[in-house]
């Protein structure tokens, strides 16, 4: 007998595995994926997850065998994490705070992730800040016996580029491919809303879905308002408009409740306006889609376009998409420094399975392994579900990443442009101006207003704090803020970072 302990998640191909594995598609969503879990399980065993698509973490307890089975999705969508207990249990589940409170968990800080942490700005790999509680990480199932603990990878992203296609072929294998997907998205009595940025990702997504409503967030400071090209978009799709308008006082009000609702640290400056924005959005609806995956999966990001130039220098210091503080400069202002926790030892094993690719391809495979998994998704699926909203990303799909992974770097970034068969796939229903829209990115009034009297007295607070104390050299971390509320913006990223990491410790080792 198959047991369903543990599950978060959407599968998106359940007709077909429901005519595959004979089971009744009448059957409510709950019951439906319930039934899917047990009989891929029992039809292909540990290999289950390469039948599925879609969003999934689970665990699965087979009463026969006394074995407990869990696994993650391809890219990580879904969080999982387990901590084996001094008597020998396992304790395991997509939420912290509810692992937390079983018996035999010992909360503790596991200090050396703050070295990782304040150059990356998110908790990467399988280790967290609480000692001993790890993630399972994505592509990978567990498997818990006799208490013993294995962990084997099923999926990994493989890179194999097909020269025999013209960008126009791309393109086409692009759209029909989502076209596919969003079929499977939702079902027909579903209503969805749609996120949406100035950029192309969210405006195609919006433009093939059958979403009516658009959302977008904004701020009244209009060279950082994005919400502006949003609502264009939405004029010429047709589609309504839901904005909210983010004040700073909002902004900084929220981010105890960000800290203590991701459960780890988070230093992306964007996820606050994306709980804001999802709260907002959860007022009038339960399901929304969002359009991450593509920068990553088809060289979105500006900085793919260095990639010939890193060329082999790329695996001595690129460790995905943020870098934001070197070594010497945490080991000026911590009070413990390890000379052997450097984040690029995270990146290793990457290097080592894309050797012989170009470097496009190097930098991109990072960023889906680490970058992704660490931030992206995390605060996706951390925010909405505080929020009680359910995001679906039509984008983030095996099936998308397969093109991507037989795509030359060529079709991806050019002198001119990134994502260019991306692109052109979404000129199809798009206005080229949108298209090809230069990159905004999910920016935030932050690095001004961290820099307001009006705003910053938390800050300022926390850094002068006993907090404080316990692990940075403090006259170091205010002279970095006195030196951004000088004038020296560039340093906004590093005040943040620091400030995120002691608000999350307050949330868990002050309050509770």
């Amino acid at each position: 007998m198959i047991k369903i302990q543990e599950y978060s998640g959407h599968i998106r191909n359940w007709e077909a595995l429901c005519k595959e594995l004979s089971i009744d598609s009448t059957l409510s969503r709950e019951d439906r994926e319930a039934a899917i879990l047990v009989k891929a399980y029992e039809t292909w065993g540990y290999e289950m997850g390469n039948h599925m698509h879609g969003m999934f973490a689970f665990a699965l307890w087979d009463e026969d065998e006394k074995k407990l089975f869990c696994l993650r999705d391809q890219f990580g969508t879904k969080p999982f994490y387990y901590y084996e207990t001094a008597e020998g249990k396992l304790l395991y589940g997509t939420s912290i705070r509810e692992i937390m409170e079983q018996p035999g968990f010992v909360k503790e800080l596991n200090e050396e992730m703050l070295q990782l942490y304040l150059s990356l700005t998110y908790v990467a790999g399988e280790n967290t800040f609480f000692r001993g509680l790890k993630k399972l990480m994505p592509g990978r199932y567990l498997v818990w016996q006799n208490r013993k603990l294995t962990i084997e990878r099923y999926w990994s992203p493989q890179f194999h580029p097909d020269e025999s296609k013209s960008l126009e072929d791309w393109a086409d294998e692009i759209h029909t491919t989502l076209q596919k997907v969003l079929k499977e998205v939702k079902t027909e009595d579903e209503e969805a809303d749609s996120f949406l940025s100035g950029g192309v990702d969210s405006s195609y997504v919006l433009a093939m879905s059958d979403a009516k409503m658009a959302d977008s967030c904004g701020y009244e400071e209009e060279r950082f308002d994005e919400s502006k090209l949003a609502q264009a978009t939405a004029d010429i799709l047709g589609r309504k408009m839901s904005r909210c308008v983010i004040t700073p006082e909002e902004y900084f009000g929220a981010v105890p409740y960000v800290m203590y609702n991701m459960e780890l640290p988070l230093g992306d400056a964007s996820a606050i306006v994306f709980a804001l924005g999802c709260r907002a959005t959860a007022q009038h609806t339960k399901l929304c889609y969002s359009g991450e995956g593509a920068d990553e999966f088809f060289g979105g990001y500006n900085m793919y376009r260095n990639a010939e130039r890193y060329g082999e220098n790329l695996k001595t210091f690129y460790v995905g998409n943020t870098n934001i503080m070197k070594e010497d400069e945490k080991k000026k202002i911590l009070k413990k420094y390890d000379p052997d926790v450097l984040p690029i030892e995270l990146a290793a094993p990457i290097y080592e399975e894309t050797e012989g690719l170009d470097p496009l391809t190097k930098m991109s495979d990072v960023d889906i392994q680490i970058w992704l998994e660490g931030d992206i998704y995390f605060n996706v699926d951390k925010m909405s579900t505080a929020a009680g909203l359910e995001i679906r990303m039509p984008l983030t799909d095996t099936r998308i990443f397969d093109i991507a992974s037989r795509m030359p770097s060529k079709y991806k970034v050019n002198e001119e442009q990134n994502k260019v068969a991306f692109r052109t796939a979404a000129a199809k229903v798009l206005p080229e101006e949108i298209a090809f829209r230069k990159k905004l990115g999910f920016i935030v009034p932050i690095r001004i207003w961290m820099a307001d009297d009006r705003y910053n007295q938390d800050v300022r607070e926390k850094f002068h704090s006993e907090m404080a104390e316990k692990f940075f050299n403090v006259d170091e971390i205010n002279a970095i803020f006195d030196d951004y509320v000088g004038g020296n913006s560039d340093n906004w990223r590093k005040i943040w970072t620091i400030y995120t990491f002691l608000v999350w410790y307050e949330e868990y080792f002050v309050k509770r």
